[in-house]
């Protein structure tokens, strides 16, 4: 799909993302469907922040909101969870390593949605291990 080395445009890394979810299966697709995709060019301070970084180049994407696993029944009126794409350190990531553009946007919109079901990042590298 981006065949030139500029990467795809805020709107083409939208599509990808939301592409990737169309293609979960099912059961997962209905636990996300008040998940907001968003595209930003970089993490903002307090993002990084929250997951212990500094550097605005290392974070590719983002979970925020409560997984459901925390979800009370009793609780209403919440803010509808947020995976973050952040593009400028995808397309650094995809210019270093020369893997497709969608590979990488499904492999961290796969791995930020894994938060959303209450996974951590060990438990997300531990079944990566296994899958490989």
């Amino acid at each position: 799909m981006i065949h030139d080395r500029t990467g795809p445009t805020r709107e083409q890394m939208q599509q990808l993302a939301e592409s990737v979810l169309a293609t979960l299966p099912e059961q997962f697709r209905v636990q996300m469907d008040e998940i907001v995709m968003q595209v930003e060019d970089f993490a903002t301070p307090e993002q990084l922040a929250s997951v212990e970084l500094t550097d605005k180049w290392e974070l590719t994407g983002l979970y925020e909101g409560e997984a459901l696993p925390d979800r009370s029944v009793w609780q209403s009126h919440r803010m509808p969870a947020r995976i973050w794409l952040f593009r400028e350190p995808l397309i650094a990531e995809w210019r270093e390593t020369g893997v497709r553009m969608d590979d990488l946007v499904r492999h961290v919109v796969i791995h930020e949605a894994g938060h959303h079901f209450g996974f951590s990042d060990d438990d997300m590298h531990a079944l990566e291990d296994d899958a490989d």
